[in-house]
């Protein structure tokens, strides 16, 4: 296999659906996003570890929003990483690659060396759908389970979806000959259709009762085909998942080839952010000139960073807030 075709599966996301089993899925790749996204902070590795889970759970969940969309999903914990977010934009028209972004906060005094999902303790897991301007966000809350981050996420697609779903994923960093060493991740979500779940549509519960089973929302076919899908699954390797010489096709067809697998258009993935300074004067234009001349700087200027890229923006006080000469805090 030539290197050309080694890299074709990087930073990319196919979607696919088993024909057999009515049941859709996605398989996804990420190499040179991670990159941008962790040169950016000097992240210790548990935390490192855990954006990297965040940012291919985004990758995986939001191949299936619309063009234009916004998907964002963050976890809020009271344990030593305090917050984890990502986005991920939907391409302006066909054939465009997604963007994604993602940090974390954390204080790095109590993290532990032990297992990453130990350092994000109690909390929520949230996602939210902004369907654009005029259009009302759409956002679905679980509380943080289970022993990774992707437990968390099938647990608020069972609970608040009634969507059984499920998550393979590995990551780490590549030692690959002759490569720098580097960050790569890579996954498959299986997720029965909509029309599969009896009680899709119902109302979403909190989580307070307990994970709905996927035989508690599935009729017995249905439930069938999901446990015949999850043992498939069970049986991919780490390095069937992360490493880059084997197709992202090659491997449905080992996993799944009595199913039918069925591959759509791949949706490639890069890594973006969306800040810039009129977005910063956006966002200061709610304070009044008091507020702004709180925020100057011994310099006289007023600065803001972007958390997710690492931009830093430097404006000039009289020029930001509402009460800002000649109306720029409009903009």
């Amino acid at each position: 296999m030539t290197l050309g075709s080694k890299l074709a599966w990087d930073d990319t996301v196919l979607p696919f659906q088993l024909d057999r089993s009515d049941i859709r899925g996605r398989v996804a790749r990420l190499d040179g996003v991670l990159d941008g996204i962790l040169k950016q902070h000097d992240y210790p590795p548990q935390v490192e570890a855990l954006v990297a889970e965040m940012a291919l759970l985004t990758a995986l969940i939001g191949q299936t929003i619309k063009l234009r969309w916004k998907l964002s999903l963050q976890v809020q914990s009271k344990g030593p990483v305090r917050m984890i977010a990502t986005d991920f934009y939907g391409p302006t028209k066909e054939g465009e690659p997604a963007k994604i972004r993602a940090y974390a906060s954390y204080d790095a005094d109590r993290l532990t060396d032990g297992p990453p999902r130990d350092n994000v303790g109690e909390g929520y897991f949230a996602i939210m759908i902004d369907q654009g301007k005029g259009m009302t966000p759409y956002q679905g809350i679980t509380p943080l389970t289970g022993a990774t981050l992707s437990n968390c996420a099938e647990t608020y697609f069972a609970q608040s979806e009634q969507l059984p779903t499920r998550f393979a994923l590995s990551f780490g960093r590549s030692t690959e000959p002759g490569v720098p060493e580097h960050w790569r991740a890579g996954g498959i979500m299986l997720q029965t259709m909509p029309k599969a779940s009896p009680a899709a549509g119902g109302e979403g519960g909190s989580g307070e009762g307990g994970l709905l089973a996927a035989d508690d929302i599935l009729d017995d076919d249905a439930s069938e085909n999901w446990n015949r899908a999850n043992l498939l699954l069970d049986t991919v390797e780490d390095i069937e998942l992360i490493g880059p010489s084997l197709p992202a096709t090659d491997l449905l067809v080992r996993l799944f080839h009595e199913e039918n697998p069925r591959v759509f258009d791949t949706q490639p993935v890069r890594f973006g952010c969306t800040c810039s300074e009129d977005r910063v004067r956006q966002s200061l234009s709610i304070y009044s000139a008091r507020d702004i001349e709180k925020m100057t700087t011994d310099e006289g200027t007023v600065t803001a960073d972007c958390q997710f890229c690492g931009a830093h923006y430097v404006l000039d006080p009289s020029t930001v807030g509402f009460e800002a000469k000649g109306d720029e805090g409009d903009n």
